[in-house]
């Protein structure tokens, strides 16, 4: 082991993404690694994009990993979500997409929170995946958390007319994999969704770390 690491492992020693259990390596204890709540593919169809999979639900310890994640800046989790965000397209979306694009956050909460959560997941597990990464969306406008939202048809509102596609050129006549990081309702997964069809995508295909357990119902 290299002194670098010796030091740094003393210092901040590993600890289990999702519990926080100090490990000897890796960054998934093997308790997690066989007791998380797994989700695959999402039941039915989203209104705009004909797919979607997440490995895991959103609930519990896999919910309080993701918001250390999200708003506390933790990036290094990205190194363990993208695998097995790229482990469920293997199972759950093969062969149905040819580039990996993301939902951006807008420019005010970028700032704010020092980094894009979504762009870090798509980045990581498009490079696991072996396929091309591209910038595909903008969010125009800051919208309100859609997670203060109870409706779907809430959601749907807040984030109409919020993205827009960019890079046309690169998206037509492309199967895309959108990534973002919970699956809830799906307005948000939809909405950027049509901006992608309306910019001359063939379809579109959604992946994310989790999944709302009610956003699985079959009558979804």
């Amino acid at each position: 082991m290299k002194l670098g690491k010796r030091l740094s492992d003393l210092l901040f020693p590993p600890k289990c993404v999702f519990c926080r259990r100090r490990l000897e390596s890796g960054d998934v204890c093997p308790d997690c690694a066989g007791d998380l709540p797994r989700c695959g593919r999402i039941r039915g169809r989203g209104e705009f994009f004909s797919r979607a999979a997440a490995p895991l639900y959103y609930e519990g310890r896999v919910r309080e990993a993701m918001l250390r994640y999200k708003f506390r800046g933790r990036r290094g989790c990205a190194v363990p979500f993208s695998r097995l965000m790229a482990q469920c397209a293997g199972e759950e979306l093969a062969g149905l997409y040819d580039v990996v694009a993301w939902v951006p956050v807008s420019r005010q909460r970028r700032r704010k929170r020092g980094f894009d959560q979504a762009r870090l997941l798509a980045r990581m597990t498009a490079e696991r995946l072996g396929a091309p990464l591209v910038t595909a969306l903008r969010k125009k406008r800051n919208t309100g958390a859609n997670s203060k939202l109870g409706t779907r048809e809430a959601r749907t509102a807040n984030v109409l007319g919020a993205f827009e596609a960019v890079n046309l050129p690169e998206l037509r006549g492309k199967r895309i994999l959108l990534i973002d990081d919970v699956y809830t309702t799906g307005a948000t997964l939809s909405e950027c969704s049509r901006m992608l069809l309306m910019a001359g995508a063939e379809d579109v295909v959604c992946l994310t770390l989790a999944a709302a357990r009610k956003a699985n119902k079959k009558e979804n």
